[in-house]
């Protein structure tokens, strides 16, 4: 990195420099530079001396291939900074530090100036270390905030208003200037823009935007979610206007230039409360015993093309956002829930990948078209096992030909299924819990969901097309927008093979993806499950968006992509326009250029963590208030963390999380933080608890407005019996309806 100037930086410099450090920059030379920050011709020759400047600064050099890098200085590192609720924080840096034994760097309370989660800043190493190693440092420049939009709740003091932000992201309350600014009244739930930020040394200072309305009132939590991701909900007016022109100029007698499928048999198989429908599947066994398998997808490009209103706004949403009881859609509802969702019945517009698998299951042969298709009836995962094991029952409710279809669809199913693990494809089993809402949608309780052999249909026929879409892709020289899943760290790897032989599951060959699948089939309906589980789920990195061909490590695959819902994702519409440029007869389509193509990689990934951060938080608000009523409830838990503070935990039935302190666990012991076996361990007694330990717990404070939760724990001698058998008694009932 650069040593910070003694005199301000010109914009043009800043420029420059903020786009060589971005992650995953590639260097490029001075000419191409230009076309990158898509430069004016007005301005042109500024950022060239600007870039002249830099050198003979010598902040940027060009290499003997006239590339630009960074001359970096090797006591300086870029990431993005992540606060802790003690005031201090931690670097992730975008590139580990060489030598370095742990990636995160320590930054103390009193070198982290004013920056805060999220915030990509420069870090000057220290040259002291914590316990484990661990590297020190000090910020040196904020390069950029990751938001200046927050919410909290408004009060006064002292004739001057305040916010309370939510959770733990400031310790101290904001200012905002005079009291009963539009209108704000104390305890309402507020929107600001941040002026200052506040550091060790200064008071954050900041302005009130919006008024969102009472703290508790219905729709207040969701509204304060939405404001706090910045997430869009009403679709501008242009959009709108495209939307439905494209509603009224349908006509389904036009099908030039389609196949018509609609007397084929085909079916749907969703969640019970879906909304939208973007996958469609038939299928054939031919004499030989060989499969053709069609699965067919919502033709969303047909009604959004490039260059339109409404392909900018699903671009910059980019997904659709599933908030608990509320869907934020990526496309207006006309499209979205209407005309080009797969209904029942209703003939719709679709693009029909067609596979061809001998009796093996393996693929032999793939093609595309456009199609028509009418749905000849809709299943909910739950009405279809019942279906495929006992079809006689249902004979008169179900076709032959859809039960013979069905049957087919699970026999295919199970036959990819058994071959991807054998491959060596990694699948973890974590529970997965649903949350009950009553007519307020306040949680009132929870499910368990379960992902039974209909789950896993859709999900072989989805995963089958979405490689066969990206092989195909690749072996055409096309690129594309990639679903990438990086391999975990070895380092991360051989922790975990330590920690499955502590718990007395042996794990030689750590590296080994069959092994690891092997590890979580031993240990499955084992007390180990859970902890094998979430140990191997802490170890993976999250798949991305990229153009780069990197494969897909959870799934053992070379290529894949996203290609089957379209609807609500936008990398899987970029990917249909490319198909549609393949077909015979059509001209070869440009399509994105490289830097385009990683450009809407990152806002498509950063798009996706979003949206998955939002509905995260809001199912936790909306736990936290149904937990407020309930301090001292006992509840069955998991724990799912440990750290060198305590522990979190998991309720089994109510999937809320907490932390029990360290201080909480044990009066009469004290505990040390063994990091190789993810666990506490009790000096005097020996009581160990560990990653995946299943505990009793009990409700010991809430905070919906900090988003905290504290557990303690329950004795086995004082436990009550009650509580929980009630609870599941409850749960039962629910699951009968």
């Amino acid at each position: 990195m650069w040593d910070r100037p003694s005199i301000c930086m010109n914009k043009f410099e800043q420029q420059i420099l903020e786009y060589l450090t971005r992650p995953g920059y590639k260097p490029v030379k001075s000419d191409k530079l230009v076309d990158k920050l898509k430069l004016s011709k007005k301005i042109v020759v500024k950022h060239r001396e600007a870039l002249r400047s830099l050198i003979e600064q010598e902040k940027v050099y060009e290499n003997q291939q006239g590339r630009l890098k960074l001359r970096a200085s090797p006591d300086t590192i870029v990431g993005i900074i992540k606060r802790t609720a003690s005031g201090s924080g931690f670097l992730i840096p975008h590139e580990t530090p060489p030598g370095d034994k742990t990636s995160d760097v320590f930054i103390s309370r009193s070198d982290i100036r004013d920056a805060h989660t999220g915030d990509e800043v420069v870090v000057r190493l220290l040259h002291r270390r914590r316990g484990g190693g661990r590297r020190c440092g000090r910020i040196e420049e904020i390069l950029q905030r990751a938001t200046r939009t927050f919410v909290g709740t408004y009060f006064e003091r002292g004739g001057d208003g305040y916010v309370q932000v939510d959770g733990t992201v400031f310790q101290d309350a904001i200012s905002v200037g005079d009291p009963g600014a539009k209108g704000a009244q104390p305890d309402e739930k507020i929107v600001i823009d941040m002026l200052r930020f506040p550091g060790p040394y200064q008071t954050g200072e900041a302005v009130l935007t919006e008024v969102l309305g009472p703290r508790g009132d219905r729709g207040v939590d969701t509204l304060s979610i939405i404001r706090e991701f910045d997430l869009a909900t009403d679709f501008p007016e242009k959009v709108r206007e495209e939307a439905q022109s494209q509603v009224e100029r349908f006509d389904e007698n036009d099908l030039t230039g389609r196949i018509d499928l609609t007397k084929e048999t085909i079916v749907t198989i969703d969640p019970a409360d879906a909304r939208d429908f973007d996958d469609a599947i038939s299928l054939e066994q031919s004499g030989d015993g060989g499969w053709r398998l069609g699965i067919h997808i919502a033709d969303v490009s047909h009604f959004v093309k490039p260059g339109t209103a409404l392909d900018a706004e699903a671009k910059k949403r980019s997904t659709s956002v599933y908030l608990p009881a509320h869907v934020i859609g990526m496309l207006p509802e006309v499209l979205s829930n209407g005309l080009a969702s797969l209904q029942q019945g209703k003939l719709r517009f679709t693009k029909s990948l067609f596979i061809e698998l001998d009796a093996d299951g393996v693929p032999t042969h793939t093609e595309f078209a456009n199609s028509v298709i009418k749905v000849t009836r809709r299943f909910s995962y739950e009405q279809v096992m019942p279906i495929i094991r006992e079809p006689e029952r249902f004979r008169t409710r179900v076709s032959a030909k859809v039960r013979a279809l069905l049957a087919h669809m699970h026999k295919l199913a199970t036959l990819l299924r058994s071959r991807r693990f054998a491959a060596g494809a990694l699948e973890l089993n974590l529970p997965e819990v649903k949350l009950d809402f009553d007519k307020q949608d306040r949680v009132c309780g929870a499910h368990a969901v379960e992902h039974d052999e209909s789950h896993q249909i859709i999900e072989e026929f989805m995963l089958a097309a979405n490689i066969a879409v990206a092989t195909e892709l690749s072996n055409r020289d096309v690129l594309f927008l990639r679903r990438v899943h990086g391999p975990p760290d070895l380092k991360k790897l051989r922790a975990l093979a330590e920690f499955a032989s502590a718990i007395g599951y042996p794990l030689k060959r750590y590296q080994s993806r069959r092994d690891l699948q092997a590890l979580l089939q031993r240990v499955r309906g084992k007390p180990a499950e859970h902890a094998i589980n979430f140990a191997m789920l802490r170890n993976m990195k999250r798949a991305e968006y990229s153009e780069v061909k990197m494969g897909h490590y959870a799934l053992g695959v070379e290529n894949y992509c996203h290609f089957t819902s379209p609807i609500r994702r936008y990398p899987d519409l970029v990917v249909h326009r490319l198909i549609e440029a393949i077909f015979p007869g059509k001209r070869r389509s440009r399509g994105l250029s490289e830097s385009e193509t990683e450009k809407l990689g990152k806002h498509c990934s950063v798009g996706e963590r979003r949206a998955e951060a939002a509905e995260r938080e809001l199912t936790k608000v909306r736990l936290l208030t149904y937990m407020a009523d309930r301090i001292g409830e006992e509840m069955e838990a998991v724990i799912t963390g440990v750290e060198r503070f305590g522990f979190f935990c998991q309720g089994i039935e109510i999937p809320i999380e907490g932390l029990v302190h360290i201080s909480a666990i044990d009066s009469s012991d004290y505990y040390d933080y063994d990091e190789a076996t993810f666990s506490v361990v009790g000096r005097r007694r020996g009581r160990i608890y560990r990653l995946g330990d299943r505990i009793c717990v009990s409700v010991a404070h809430v905070d919906v407005d900090r988003r905290h939760l504290d557990f303690h724990i329950v004795p086995r001698t004082t436990r009550r019996k009650s509580s929980g058998k009630k609870r599941s008694q409850k749960s039962e009932k629910r699951r009968e309806k």
